[in-house]
């Protein structure tokens, strides 16, 4: 409970704001089965519960109950720092297209999540809220490419994302 007034404000941001803009397109279908497992953080939207982290990855799990683990884990200014996990639950919105999700870390906020790109070979992904206020590229590796990263840019600034917006998080040399 001692986080709730920390993550208050990510509810109005996540969930509360009206999108701007035309509907934001998901990918037609996401294989859950593919995509569980470990996303690096190559870049997002910046915002006050991410400022600082470096290192970060999610980490995505079937749990019994047929809902997503999402476990968030980073460092603190540093890559010498201590590791630190949030542990969050997804649940699958869209089941047609696997493509929408809520995702909670701390009770009752939830935040609406879009796969908006996602690499045939599952190797990297896009995800953003509906409102555009948020936005993550994934990949399945601590680097991506420079002409991966670019297309991406162009492709989710076609969908109204501003990439001036988006900052690459420091992740280790591999």
């Amino acid at each position: 409970m001692r986080f709730l007034p920390l993550l208050l404000p990510l509810l109005f941001i996540g969930c509360a704001s009206t999108p701007s803009g035309p509907p934001l397109r998901t990918v037609d279908y996401v294989d859950l089965d593919r995509y569980l497992g470990r996303w690096y953080v190559i870049a997002n939207i910046p915002y006050f519960l991410e400022n600082g982290k470096v290192a970060s990855y999610d980490t995505y799990t079937r749990r019994p109950d047929g809902k997503l683990g999402n476990d968030f884990t980073f460092r603190k200014g540093s890559f010498d720092a201590p590791e630190k996990t949030w542990n969050g639950v997804g649940e699958i919105v869209n089941t047609e297209t696997n493509a929408e999700w809520k995702i909670q870390f701390i009770w009752p906020i939830s935040s609406t999540l879009l796969v908006l790109e996602l690499d045939p070979d599952y190797q990297w992904a896009v995800v953003g809220t509906p409102n555009r206020k948020l936005l993550w590229i994934l990949a399945r590796d601590r680097q991506l490419s420079d002409d991966t990263y670019q297309a991406i840019l162009e492709r989710i600034q076609a969908q109204g994302y501003d990439p001036a917006e988006i900052a690459k998080v420091p992740q280790p040399l591999e």
